[in-house]
């Protein structure tokens, strides 16, 4: 190639590379341009400068019948005075500022700051943000048209159809509808009033969500929880983290719960506690239903009831516990493999009834069926039945009352109708039983302790004899109309038989082993509670 030709080659790609360039610089600034727009005049009455205030800045200034106005896209802003920066596309307004944006949002202030290469904006003065019929007040906010959010930063308060919100900072999602407060935030509506120190608000449906500690104040109950939502439309809320609700008499606990104002419903969920401050009653569990309207509470997994007592506390278990009624007729029920503590007294049953106000306790069995009387056996139906230990002594029988001193809580009184047995080993002798048998009981405590017992109809004992040395006597056994037992330290002291009794004394040796036992004897030991069978599964 001759020299001439290189020159001319030289000269064609270099050509070649500055029209590019200048081609994509053209591009450049056109999508620049399209991308933003430059803020148009549209009115000012006046038109001035001053470069040593306001360097390349026009001062714009209202007339005596329009406001200055300037537009930026589908953004207008008014202005009793503007300063408008043609090279850096901002401006400064001062004096009565409005600005609308579409139909729907709305800004008042004293002063404003807006750049229109970034599209933010400062208010400052007596701000108010309308948006429908959402209106945020603050002393500054900072709104991202790009974003479309808006912040506060020196307290602020957001007014809608139902609440009132003050916080210290907050960020409003413009197109989301939602706003996040931090550091003091209080909601105020005609019903309750919500503090937290952070939470979300979504103005669609005005949930709140909580993040940080949270108190809900209503006209009966108070709620405190680390996180959840409420939703005042539904007047329905989860709260969770150290929740709790209290109520008059009634405080609730629980890892979650759910709340229904309207329906004065809730739902306890995992380290369920409610407590009654009245009756002196805390029930636990891992779930719980709590229903204010008829004051009644409901617990379905693993429930333990705790009634503190003067003395000795009363503890319950079973597969259902039930707290129902006001708080001078509330029954506290077990339902279901329920078994009880109180001091040295223990028992099981299907199904136990406390009426705190009358002072009874009742025991009860599941019914069995005309066929399953007929086919068990007298020791298989006694196996059913509801059955209490007190030491060494056991007790079963169709049913089991408890009565209590109203003054002292201590148990007074205890009442067994239908089959009636009762056993108790005999410390002293190897595997031996003394046995007590007939058709009603009804006795006396002292000290939460059985003192005495009367067997009434169709009587029969089984007893074992000593002499002062402790040497076995004999086997006495007896039938009587009635039979009175009279208790001290562990056990039987004292057996006094009522109208003309029927008995023989009989040597060890001269009874069978089979003997030895009366119809329908069951030993029920191995299932005799202790107070860690209640609090411990």
């Amino acid at each position: 190639m001759s020299q001439l030709a290189q020159i001319e080659n030289k000269q064609f790609l270099g050509n070649k590379f500055y029209f590019l360039k200048l081609f994509f610089l053209i591009i450049s600034l056109l999508n620049y341009s399209q991308e933003i727009k430059q803020i148009e005049i549209i009115y000012a009455g006046s038109f001035d400068r001053d470069e040593n205030i306001y360097p390349d800045g026009n001062i714009l200034k209202k007339d005596k019948d329009r406001k200055v106005h300037l537009k930026h896209e589908d953004m207008n802003i008014f202005s009793n005075k503007s300063i408008f920066f043609q090279k850096n596309n901002s401006v400064i307004s001062v004096g009565d500022v409005f600005i609308n944006q579409g139909d729907t949002l709305k800004l008042y202030c004293d002063s404003l700051n807006y750049n229109g290469k970034i599209k933010k904006m400062y208010a400052h003065g007596n701000v108010k943000l309308i948006n429908n019929e959402m209106k945020l007040e603050s002393k500054n906010l900072e709104l991202d048209r790009v974003k479309n959010e808006a912040f506060f930063y020196d307290e602020g308060k957001i007014i809608d159809s139902l609440s009132e919100i003050t916080s210290k900072n907050g960020k409003y999602f413009i197109d989301l509808k939602k706003y996040v407060f931090n550091n003091n935030v209080v909601v105020k509506d005609q019903d309750r009033i919500i503090k937290s120190e952070m939470m979300d608000y979504f103005l669609d449906n005005e949930k709140t969500i909580f993040y940080k500690r949270t108190s809900i104040y209503g006209d009966e109950y108070t709620v405190r929880c680390n996180s959840g939502y409420y939703e005042p439309r539904s007047k329905t809320g989860v709260f969770k983290n150290s929740a709790r609700i209290d109520f008059d008499t009634r405080e609730i606990y629980g890892d979650s719960i759910f709340f229904n104002e309207e329906k004065e419903y809730s739902s306890i969920t995992n380290n369920v506690k409610i407590v009654d401050s009245k009756e002196n009653l805390v029930l636990k569990g891992e779930f719980a239903e709590f229903f204010k309207k008829n004051d009644s509470a409901i617990i379905t997994k693993n429930p333990i009831a705790i009634n503190i007592l003067r003395n000795d506390s009363l503890l319950i278990k079973a597969d259902t516990l039930i707290s129902i009624g006001e708080e001078n007729t509330r029954k506290m029920r077990g339902i279901n493999n329920v078994r009880f503590v109180q001091g040295k007294l223990s028992g099981k049953s299907d199904y136990i009834q406390v009426d705190k106000k009358l002072g009874l306790t009742t025991m009860l069995r599941k019914k069995i069926s005309e066929r399953d009387l007929q086919i068990l056996t007298e020791s298989e139906i006694n196996l059913k039945n509801p059955v209490i230990w007190d030491n060494y002594t056991q007790m079963t029988g169709d049913k089991i009352i408890f009565t209590e001193d109203l003054n002292t809580n201590e148990l007074d009184s205890i009442k067994i109708t239908n089959n009636v047995f009762i056993i108790e080993k005999d410390t002293i002798g190897n595997s031996q039983f003394n046995q007590i048998k007939g058709l009603k009981l009804k006795g006396g405590f002292n000290k939460n302790k059985i003192d005495r017992v009367k067997i009434d109809q169709n009587s029969e004992l089984i007893y074992y004899m000593y002499d002062e040395d402790l040497n076995l006597i004999g086997i006495d056994k007896a039938i009587a109309s009635s039979i009175i037992i009279y208790f001290k330290n562990q056990g039987m002291d004292q057996i006094t038989f009522i109208t003309n009794p029927e008995g023989i004394l009989y040597p060890e040796e001269f009874l069978n082993n089979n003997e030895t036992y009366l119809n329908g004897f069951i030993n029920r030991e191995k299932e005799k509670i202790g107070k860690k069978d209640i609090l411990v599964d």
